[in-house]
């Protein structure tokens, strides 16, 4: 094979493999640190973060997990098609761990998907857990 046609098969195999990597999903969040503020034990907080596909393909959500019994998260769509968003629903009990519990705590949701170069997405969860008031 000539130098010629040697040089032009290696640059259309490389405008494929850029195509290819072109042509992946991507995971973002609108944020990756959640502050519910102070709760008094007992309380239940609820957030919703937004998750975005910023990459060319469909994200697909494999799973969702937390760190911490005490929280709860969802994630919908389970697909997320290019430029589009789902919606993370966050919950904290701040009294799951009993009702002497106080001061700051930081949990996380893990978000499992098919992106290639980060397949796990971390947002922490922060509140300050106050101890009902006395009467």
């Amino acid at each position: 094979m000539g130098k010629g046609k040697l040089l032009l098969l290696l640059v259309i195999v490389g405008v494929m493999g850029l195509a290819a990597c072109s042509s992946q999903p991507q995971i973002t969040a609108a944020t990756y640190n959640l502050a519910l503020g102070n709760l008094v034990n007992g309380e239940i907080a609820t957030r919703q973060v937004e998750i975005q596909n910023g990459g060319q393909a469909d994200l697909v959500i494999e799973a969702v997990s937390t760190s911490c019994g005490c929280t709860e998260a969802t994630l919908s769509p389970l697909t997320i098609a290019p430029g589009e968003t789902g919606v993370l629903s966050v919950s904290f009990d701040s009294g799951a761990h009993g009702p002497a519990l106080s001061g700051e705590i930081i949990r996380q949701v893990f978000v499992y998907s098919n992106d290639p170069k980060q397949p796990q997405l971390v947002v922490e969860v922060a509140a300050t857990i106050l101890l009902p008031a006395v009467p």
